[in-house]
């Protein structure tokens, strides 16, 4: 039996509801921005419904988020010398990990857009050197140089990540892909 418009709609509906959320974190992370983030996932998503019957099958979260870092990188070419910025917050917290957090976003928000949707995708979403390469639309070689010209990046921006990203003592040697490619 051929599927109804209604399978369809209900099989769109299941995946947004099922997806948003990391979507919707990974749009923040590649723009910095989570007003523009949730405007960039809207549009994505809109596009997916109307490409719907064509994507179900295959991997419809891989279609959003190159939807989602192409148009990202279009939106920072479009409006290069506009930042925008949330307010920031009232008060002060001495929390490592939150401290970190915001030094990582800081760090972030200096590389350009293609390197920061190369990290996002390689550390955050983590896929492979190849499913990156196709999620951007680019080769894998162009993946490896803009992960490394990052990573140096960030190092230099952010040397208190690349010393958190070193295991202390009694921890499990948990890689963060701060510490390669020195």
């Amino acid at each position: 039996m051929a599927p109804t418009e209604r399978d369809g709609r209900d099989g769109y509906l299941a995946f947004v509801e099922s997806h948003q959320h990391r979507l919707l974190r990974a749009a923040y992370l590649i723009c910095g921005n989570q007003h523009q983030a949730e405007d960039l996932l809207q549009d994505a998503l809109l596009k997916l419904a109307l490409r719907w019957a064509s994507v179900r099958d295959g991997d419809p979260s891989a279609y959003v988020r190159t939807i989602l870092y192409r148009d990202a990188v279009s939106w920072w070419r479009r409006r290069r010398r506009e930042w925008l910025s949330a307010a920031p917050p009232d008060r002060v917290t001495h929390d490592r990990d939150g401290a970190l957090r915001l030094t990582l976003h800081d760090a972030l928000s200096l590389l350009p857009p293609r390197q920061r949707a190369v990290l996002v995708l390689r550390y955050y979403e983590d896929l492979t050197e190849v499913a990156t390469a196709e999620a951007l639309g680019v080769t894998v070689g162009t993946v490896k140089s803009q992960c490394h010209a990052a990573l140096r990046r960030l190092r230099e921006v952010a040397p208190d990540l690349a010393r958190d990203a070193q295991p202390r003592q009694g921890s499990a040697d948990l890689a963060t892909g701060l510490e390669v490619n020195p």
